[in-house]
Order: C-alpha cells, then structure tokens, then sequence
C-alpha cells in the first residue's frame, strides 16, 4: 500500500472523465501540499485516469471543498493499473497467485473495495513484464484491467 496518512497530507479531487468507472463523479486522493497550488499524491487512483501515484500536480483551491486538480505539473515515472475482480479479492485464491507474481515485479497495490484494486508500478519495474502479467490474468478470468497512467518508457 503506497497511501501515507499523516497530519500534513490533505484530500484533493480528481474529476473523472467519460473514460473512467465513474464518469462525472470525483475521486479524493491524499496529497502532499507543496505551496503555489502544487501537490504531490501519495495514493495511487482508483478510478481516474492520468495520474500516478508521487505525480504533482496543479489543484485549484475551492472556497468549500477538496482543492480540485486541473493539470499534472511533474511526473513521478510510476505507471497505474485498476483491477476490476468480479468474484471478489479475498474470495479468489487465482488473484492471489497473480498479486502475488506482480508484487514479485516491485508492484504495490492498493484496494478502494472488495472488487477494486490500483496497481502502483514503480519506475525501476519492467513495464513489459507487468503488461503481459496483467493481460495473463484477464486472460484467465482473475480480473479485468485498465491503463489508469503509464509513465513508463515504451
């Protein structure tokens, strides 16, 4: 699990597009403030596309709410994947055999519900690797994916 809680990090919304799970909600997500409407996440998106855990951003203060992210400003190199597991995380003994194998690539994961996961690569992982491993396992039926950020060289 990438997300750190701690007394400095603040929410932040991310406002999801027509591509995502969810079109015209938000998703909040820890941040780190780095002043001048900067931030740097510190979880990895569920549900929004373009963005990657340790990315920082530009977020616009709201005079109620989460400040809301309207670009990235610098890219951390790390990649994201959402897993969708229909037969559920903990009920399914393949997904585990998967997790496992990417987590043995450097991947971290992080679990917004008991079907929904993001998959964290960190730039020194095979991109290629973790690619083909994802696609073995909705081959398989363990899961569905999708290409959240690849910040990844390819």
């Amino acid at each position: 699990m990438n997300q750190a809680h701690s007394a400095d990090l603040v929410r932040i919304a991310l406002e999801l597009g027509d591509d995502t799970l969810r079109p015209g909600e938000v998703e909040t997500m820890w941040a780190e403030p780095l002043g001048e409407d900067r931030y740097r996440l510190r979880n990895s998106p569920f549900y929004a596309r373009g963005f990657s855990f340790l990315d920082v951003v530009i977020a616009e203060r709201q005079t109620d709410g989460f400040p809301i992210v309207r670009r990235p400003l610098l890219r951390s190199g790390h990649s994201t994947y959402q897993l969708f597991v229909s037969g559920g995380i903990d009920a399914s003994a393949h997904f585990r055999s998967y997790a496992e194998r990417l987590l043995g690539l450097s991947c971290t994961f992080e679990r917004a519900t008991a079907q929904l996961a993001a998959v964290d690569v960190p730039p020194e992982a095979n991109i290629h690797e973790v690619y083909g491993l994802l696609e073995a396992g909705e081959q398989a039926g363990v899961w569905d994916f999708q290409e959240g950020h690849c910040g990844h060289p390819v």
